[in-house]
């Protein structure tokens, strides 16, 4: 029996045939990597102007 001989039950009429499972992985390590990739940014950049530190924010 076939590798791809699988039973094809959550493909919807409307839709394309069901994804392998290595494609769905690998659209979603790629959308993965792109949210880690943004998040960097996002704290590289906060990291590049330093935050006010807690004596500067204290009322004395």
């Amino acid at each position: 029996m076939p590798a791809e001989a699988v039973p094809q039950q959550a493909a919807s009429p409307r839709q394309d045939p069901p994804k392998g499972l290595l494609q769905q992985m690998e659209e979603l390590m790629a959308a993965l990597n792109a949210d880690l990739s943004r998040l960097d940014a996002d704290l590289q950049s906060s990291t590049a102007r330093p935050a006010p530190s807690r004596e500067d924010t204290a009322d004395g």
